[in-house]
C-alpha cells in the first residue's frame, strides 16, 4: 500500500512554533506530528510513502534520515522552490503513486483514531476518491447529493459557495465535514493533464465530480483534530495523553 503525506504547509497559524521548524516537526506529546502519521500509516500496512516538503524542508529530510525512514521506503517530493498546494503537490508526486492500486493521502496536521484499514477497504473500485468525513464542527463543508456524490463546497461563515453546477443551491445537499484524509485511485492523474502549477485538491475534486465518483466515508464515532493552531494542538495533546493512559491501563489489566 502506498501513501502521500502533505507536509509542505507553512504552518502560519502555529507561529512562533514554526519560525524555527516546519509544521510537520511540531511536537505532539514528545513526538513530531510527522512521526505520528508515519507510524499510523505503517501500522495500516503502508510500505511506500511520499512526503512533500517546502518550509525548512531540509529539517524533515534530516529527521527521516536520523530515523532510518522508520523502516519504510520514503520518497521526498521537493517543493522548496515553489509551494504547489495539495492538488499541485499530488500531481508532482504522481511518479511515486502511479500504479494499479489506490493510495492514501493524509494531511500531516490531522490526528485521528480512524481505522485506516477499514477506510481503505471502503473505497469502491469505480470511485476516483473517497473522503473521510465526520460530524466535526467546521464552517467549511463539502456538499453531497443523496447518492453520496460530491457536488459542491460551502463556507458557512462567509457564505462562499463553490460548485461547477449552474444555479447550485447548497440547501438541497447533504453537508459533510472533511477530515483531511483521502483514499485516491491512481486514475486521478489522467484527469489532471490540464491542471498546472499551484492548485487545491478540493478545487480539482469540484471540477471533476461531474463525471467521476467522489464519495464520503462518514467514519462512525471517529475523533479528528485539525492541528492548525496552538489551541487545537493543546486539545490534541490532552486527548492523546488520555488515550495512551487508557491503553496502558488496559494492557496492565
Amino acid at each position: 500500500m502506498k501513501a502521500i503525506i502533505f507536509a509542505a504547509g507553512l504552518g502560519t497559524r502555529l507561529k512562533p512554533l514554526t519560525n524555527a521548524i516546519p509544521k510537520a516537526l511540531v511536537p505532539l506529546n514528545g513526538k513530531p506530528m510527522l512521526e505520528h502519521i508515519i507510524v499510523k500509516l505503517k501500522e495500516a500496512g503502508c510500505h511506500d510513502i511520499v512526503i512533500n516538503i517546502h518550509h525548512l524542508g531540509q529539517l524533515i529530510i534530516d529527521f527521516l534520515k536520523a530515523n532510518d525512514n522508520f523502516g519504510l521506503t520514503i520518497h521526498i517530493s521537493d517543493e522548496r522552490k515553489y509551494l504547489l498546494d495539495t492538488g499541485g503537490g499530488l500531481k508532482q508526486a504522481s511518479k511515486f503513486l502511479d500504479g494499479k492500486s489506490p493510495f492514501i493521502a493524509h494531511n500531516v496536521d490531522i490526528l485521528s483514531d480512524v481505522d485506516l484499514r477499514a477506510f481503505y477497504s471502503a473505497h469502491k473500485p469505480d470511485a476516483m476518491a473517497t473522503l473521510l468525513t465526520s460530524k466535526r464542527e467546521t464552517t467549511r463543508r463539502l456538499l453531497f447529493d443523496k447518492k453520496n456524490n460530491l457536488r459542491g463546497w460551502q463556507d458557512k461563515k462567509t457564505g462562499e459557495v463553490k460548485s461547477y453546477y449552474r444555479d447550485f443551491d447548497p440547501s438541497l445537499y447533504i453537508e459533510h465535514a472533511f477530515g483531511g484524509i483521502h483514499i485516491i485511485s491512481p486514475n486521478i492523474f489522467n484527469e489532471m493533464d490540464d491542471w498546472t502549477g499551484k492548485f487545491s485538491i478540493i478545487d480539482f475534486y469540484l471540477s471533476a465530480c461531474g463525471k467521476n465518483k467522489i464519495n464520503p466515508w462518514p467514519a462512525p464515532e471517529v475523533t479528528i483534530f485539525d492541528i492548525g493552531s496552538p489551541e487545537s494542538l493543546s486539545q490534541a495533546e490532552r486527548w492523546l495523553s488520555a488515550k495512551n493512559a487508557n491503553n496502558d491501563k488496559s494492557r496492565e489489566e
